[in-house]
């Protein structure tokens, strides 16, 4: 039995199938759903789990290159918001472009969605392995 680490067989099995290049969305509670994406749907409440809190536990188990984020993350949330993503990513290259031009079109090439209960606006990421 697994004592530590991630602990959700689900997550475990997303992580486990993750190649290089393959892109995982980590997802608030109100991103849409798409039907062809794995979903795996950890909200509990409002607000729990966070997109940071699923990040903390799955960034040091899993080898990431890049990072992306709506444009519209860093002008509707407060700046210790922005800077807390951005020190949880650490060297991880962050790249913010607009939601529905951009980041949702990468979307449909993930191989899986983790939907948390997270009310931060635009919270959602994308993360590109290495």
């Amino acid at each position: 039995m697994l004592k530590s680490g991630i602990l959700n067989p689900a997550i475990l099995s997303l992580v486990a199938r993750v190649r290089h290049t393959n892109t995982i969305v980590i997802a608030d509670r109100g991103f849409p759903f798409w039907p062809q994406l794995e979903t795996i749907d950890i909200s509990l409440i409002d607000g729990l789990p966070t997109v940071d809190q699923v990040l903390e536990a799955l960034l040091p188990s899993v080898d990431m290159g890049q990072a992306y984020m709506a444009k519209q993350f860093n002008t509707v949330n407060p700046k210790s918001v922005v800077a807390a993503r951005k020190k949880i990513l650490g060297k991880i290259p962050l790249s913010f472009e607009d939601h529905e031009a951009s980041f949702k079109k990468r979307v449909p090439g993930a191989i899986g969605l983790i939907r948390t209960g997270d009310t931060t606006h635009y919270s959602n990421i994308i993360l590109v392995s290495a």
